[in-house]
């Protein structure tokens, strides 16, 4: 039986740019756009200060660092593994979720860092305890654990570059980004936060978890969803469940004869959606490409996935056009230089000049812009 309500991805993506906040853009204070998108990757923290004040007409420069010194943003490693700033309210709900997977139990992770569960189960324990009300270095974090014979060889795999032996720990809601020192990084229980919401259970987390995705991101499918928090262990079997926690709160749609989940209450506004016009200029691991995920051919273009997508995992700065990736950009000095698909028709030279005006509001300093066509 098809889904009774039928809309276009034209007004699915304009509805998903109302819901974050990019037409029209918000006034939201940094911790509400963080809260909106359910997080903002930051594995570049320009990237992710940009992501939050380009959807919002009132955040200063400031605004973003000032969230996580006074703890109402965290920052840790969160979907795909990847670092998150994350509201300290709501931390927990998503990572929650990621360590129901428990994707340290492979036989990868035993022989790279040298995991076993129970290995695991003391790493926890020596952690919390050592970062109960205070913040370490990394180094000195690994020097406690190493002290512990029976943690003497996680040393060289914990001092890995990209830290993925913490991971376990921040998923497990153990440990975050402290403040810097110096040039170091430094580690802090969540829960030393005074906006630190918790760790529900899988079961309680779900509902709210999927909530926050769909009325941000929706219409999606059960596997876009998973496909965002990360496929690793969290089972296809599991999603299914967790989706199935709240069949009250969800209704299935037709988008242009695919079937996708939005939530109930979101239905009227979601039918009501018109086209959107709008062209913003949105930077490198934007939520709006990571939402919905590089493979979304209705974001991106399917021959344009490597334009976006490129080496070692970096996204580029693109020019969203009606919700869809139309190009991308680069800042140089003064210049934003845009790469327009050259299949994407005509360069609106207006709206885009209107954009680089606003972009410059946030950089602080006057912007001019030279168009240029992306071949494939």
């Amino acid at each position: 039986m098809r889904a009774p309500w039928r809309v276009t991805w034209a007004q699915a993506l304009a509805w998903r740019m109302e819901r974050q906040l990019l037409d029209p853009i918000g006034s939201a204070g940094a911790v509400d756009v963080v809260r909106r998108l359910c997080g903002v990757q930051a594995q570049v923290p320009s990237s992710a200060d940009l992501a939050v004040r380009l959807r919002s007409s009132s955040i200063g420069p400031e605004d973003v660092a000032d969230a996580l010194a006074d703890g109402q943003l965290i920052r840790t490693w969160a979907m795909r593994g990847t670092l998150h700033l994350l509201t300290a309210r709501d931390a927990g709900t998503y990572l929650s979720l990621i360590a129901a997977g428990r994707p340290w139990e492979t036989p990868a992770w035993e022989k790279w860092i040298g995991y076993t569960p129970s290995i695991v189960d003391e790493v926890r324990r020596v952690v919390r305890e050592a970062l109960d009300g205070t913040a370490l270095t990394r180094e000195e974090l690994i020097a406690t654990l190493t002290a512990r014979p029976r943690l003497r060889h996680l040393g060289e795999p914990l001092r890995e570059s990209w830290g993925t032996g913490f991971k376990p720990m921040a998923w497990l809601g153990e440990l975050a980004f402290g403040p810097g020192s110096g040039s170091r990084v430094t580690f802090v229980s969540p829960a030393s936060s005074p906006h630190w919401g918790g760790m529900p259970n899988p079961e309680e987390a779900a509902p709210a978890a999927i909530g926050a995705y769909l009325a941000a991101y929706g219409p999606a499918s059960l596997d876009r969803y998973r496909r965002w928090m990360g496929t690793g262990r969290i089972t296809k079997r599991m999603i299914v469940d967790w989706f199935a926690r709240s069949p009250e709160r969800l209704a299935t749609v037709d988008v242009d004869g695919e079937e996708a989940f939005v939530r109930a209450e979101d239905l009227d506004s979601l039918m009501a959606a018109r086209p959107t016009r709008a062209v913003r200029l949105l930077g490198g691991f934007d939520q709006w490409v990571l939402g919905a995920g590089t493979d979304d051919r209705h974001v991106i273009p399917p021959g344009r996935r490597r334009d976006v997508s490129r080496q070692s995992g970096w996204i580029s700065p693109v020019v969203v056009a009606g919700g869809v990736v139309r190009g991308t950009w680069q800042l140089e000095r003064d210049t934003v230089r845009i790469a327009w698909f050259a299949e994407a028709g005509p360069v609106p030279r207006t709206a885009l000049n209107e954009e680089v005006a606003r972009v410059s509001t946030i950089v602080g300093h006057p912007l001019c812009v030279e168009v240029g066509r992306a071949v494939r």
